[in-house]
């Protein structure tokens, strides 16, 4: 073996490709982009979207053949075991749970966005590791690239086998690489025929990967005569040779989900299984996950009604100093939260998905708030659920069952739910990708500005246009809707929240002004800053969310108007106490003394304060394992799932 080459990527060459890659026109309005402009939008999400009567009937039948075999599964069996039974892999194929968003001409079901979240919502209900299972499958797997970039050749090839249960995987991660694409080392050379590329490199954390058939492929093409270069996506059999799954990954949670470390040697890949065009791979990977990131928000909105079922009926049943725990004021707030965010959890679920069916609008901002949000209130919630639970939210299901108990797995939850703060972009990494989207028309006024190598005199000419700009745009943030009293009245005394809304987008985005003529081009380091911007859009947005969806249950006389209104009113109140203080550390903050002590950390000047302990893990191995391009010398531990779906040689794989 050699030792493989690392990709060593300046600043500047890691943000222009990440540029480069991201989408930077705005054909479609966007809610959430407004917002950020001090412009709110209402009339882009009211009246609340549904899908029509066809969809919700075709979701509502679907959903009444999946509950039943869902709810025969076993999901203590794949706790115990570390795995996924085959037979409740093929069951799931046999209900066509592979092809959920598949067009019905390629052999898929044909779901919406939103029937796609409620199945998944279902299956997770079993374990959640099915759900992570079909999600990675579909919403980063093969099916959503080849939907999006795909040529027809390609949909009728891979489409109907994705569909009828060939499980696919999307492979990005390598060993030293993460969020950061540009010092991607695995590589797509071309050949000398010119027919097809070779692969080599080793992926990280490949989900689904060790049971996978097909392949989303990340590597970098050499640039060459007659090749743009770049990163580039390919679709690949995960039985070709000089593929080899080295190590199947155990994680504190969702011990089904079959995830891995898998090595290219070598691996010929025909032309014709390029994706898109050269160089468009990270293109084709941020796009798929506009709509995909969806995924994520809908388990954990199923996570959340599970625990307020438990919580309902726990706090009742259990009975301490006389009086139901529900009734006690301690637990009182928790059940609040718990009932108050599921509510808004799933407004914002079903909005964005909704959204994302229509076409009309552009949600790759409400999406990634949607699933930064969406994977922070779960965890809390999940957390206050074995509070209230007590000993028995700290026991394992298995242990309760045991002796005798009911079988409530919510030390499980929390463990389940933990990895989507950091999947498909970590929190941190989200709140990043959302703030370039919202500074987009900060950046394209301030131009030279915001340049940190920018010379003076394009510096002051650049002044003079953002001058024109903030002058005209600043004055429309002093009044809006927010600051008259009858503003939003249709919506009765959800009205108050809206107006909260409409003066808090204004607000936020003079924050963003006086941060950008304060900070200039040092901006984009003060991430602390731009997260609570984030962070506080983000509440904003499910408020609203919830206060159109508690409007249209009124309207359209739901007998659960009135319970939702209250739901919506608490939610709302619970968010302003969190956007109020947010807006407060914006400027009352310890950020530059916590970069001080952080540097002081690295630089070892609080090492005595370690004294006393000793580290198990010191001589085990080192952070970040070395890897080497060549063949493999691991046995093979690929099991493709469902081989007889057409995989070519499936069966040499086993």
């Amino acid at each position: 073996m050699t030792t493989a080459a690392k990709v060593d990527a300046t600043e500047e060459q890691a943000r222009a490709l990440v540029e480069e890659s991201r989408e930077t026109s705005w054909a479609k309005p966007s809610f959430a982009k407004e917002m950020f402009l001090g412009r709110f939008r209402l009339d882009l999400i009211h009246p609340y979207p549904h899908p029509d009567a066809a969809d919700a009937a075709k979701t509502a039948a679907y959903l009444a053949r999946l509950r039943p075999f869902c709810e025969s599964i076993d999901g203590a069996v794949i706790e115990e075991q570390g795995r996924i039974l085959d037979e409740y892999v093929r069951g799931l194929a046999e209900l066509g749970c592979f092809g959920l968003k598949i067009p019905e001409s390629y052999g898929g079901q044909g779901l919406s966005q939103v029937g796609y979240n409620r199945a998944l919502m279902l299956v997770g209900c079993a374990h959640p590791s099915l759900g992570v299972l079909l999600s990675a499958h579909q919403s980063i797997g093969v099916p959503e690239p080849l939907k999006l970039a795909g040529t027809d050749e390609q949909k009728a090839e891979f489409l109907p086998r994705c569909a009828a249960g060939a499980v696919s995987a999307f492979l990005l991660t390598e060993p030293d690489v993460g969020s950061d694409p540009a010092r991607m080392a695995s590589t797509a050379t071309p050949t000398e025929d010119g027919q097809a590329y070779e692969l080599d490199g080793v992926k990280l954390w490949t989900t689904n990967g060790v049971v996978a058939e097909l392949l989303v492929v990340m590597a970098r093409v050499p640039k060459s005569e007659g090749h743009r270069g770049g990163i580039s996506a390919f679709v690949v059999e995960a039985s070709s040779p000089g593929i080899t799954v080295e190590r199947r990954n155990a994680f504190m949670g969702l011990r089904g989900i079959e995830n891995g470390v898998t090595r290219m040697h070598r691996v010929r890949v025909p032309k014709a299984n390029l994706i898109g065009r050269e160089g468009d791979g990270l293109k084709i990977a941020l796009t798929t996950l506009n709509a995909g990131r969806l995924a994520i928000p809908a388990m954990c909105t199923a996570a959340a009604k599970w625990s307020l079922t438990i919580a309902r009926q726990w706090s009742a049943a259990r009975v301490q100093w006389g009086r139901p725990v529900g009734e006690h004021a301690a637990v009182a707030e928790k059940i609040s939260y718990i009932a108050a965010t599921t509510y808004a959890l799933e407004a914002v679920l079903d909005l964005s998905a909704t959204m994302c069916d229509e076409g009309r609008n552009d949600i790759r901002i409400e999406a990634a708030l949607a699933k930064l949000w969406a994977s922070e209130m779960s965890c809390r919630i999940a957390d206050e659920l074995v509070q209230i639970r007590g000993g028995r939210g700290y026991e394992t299901a298995a242990s309760l069952a045991a002796r005798g108990e009911r079988a409530v797995a919510a030390e499980q939850m929390v463990r389940d739910l933990r990895i989507n703060r950091i999947f498909e972009g970590s929190s941190e990494i989200m709140r990043l990708l959302v703030a370039r989207e919202m500074a987009d028309a900060h950046m394209a006024a301030a131009g030279a500005l915001v340049e940190r190598d920018a010379q003076f005199k394009d510096k002051a000419k650049a002044a003079v246009g953002a001058g024109g700009f903030y002058a005209k745009w600043f004055p429309q943030l002093a009044v809006g809707a927010g600051t008259v009293p009858a503003g939003y009245g249709e919506f009765g005394p959800l009205a108050r929240h809206l107006r909260f809304v409409e003066r808090s987008s204004r607000k936020q985005a003079r924050a963003l002004m006086y941060a950008m003529a304060r900070w200039q081009a040092g901006l984009e380091y003060r991430q602390n800053f731009l997260g609570r911007i984030v962070d506080i859009a983000a509440e904003l947005f499910a408020m609203s969310a919830v206060c159109v969806r508690a409007e249209s249950q009124r309207s359209a006389g739901s007998p659960d108007a009135t319970a939702a209104a209250e739901l919506a009113d608490v939610f709302c109140r619970q968010s302003r106490l969190r956007v109020r203080a947010l807006f407060d550390a914006l400027w009352d903050n310890t950020d530059d003394d916590d970069r001080a002590v952080a540097h002081g950390v690295l630089d070892g000047r609080y090492t005595w304060l370690e004294d006393g302990i000793f580290d198990p893990s010191e001589g085990t191995g080192p952070w970040i394992a070395e890897w080497q391009t060549g063949q493999s010398t691991e046995p093979n531990l690929l099991r493709p799932f469902l081989a007889h779906t057409g995989s070519p040689d499936a069966d040499s794989t086993i």
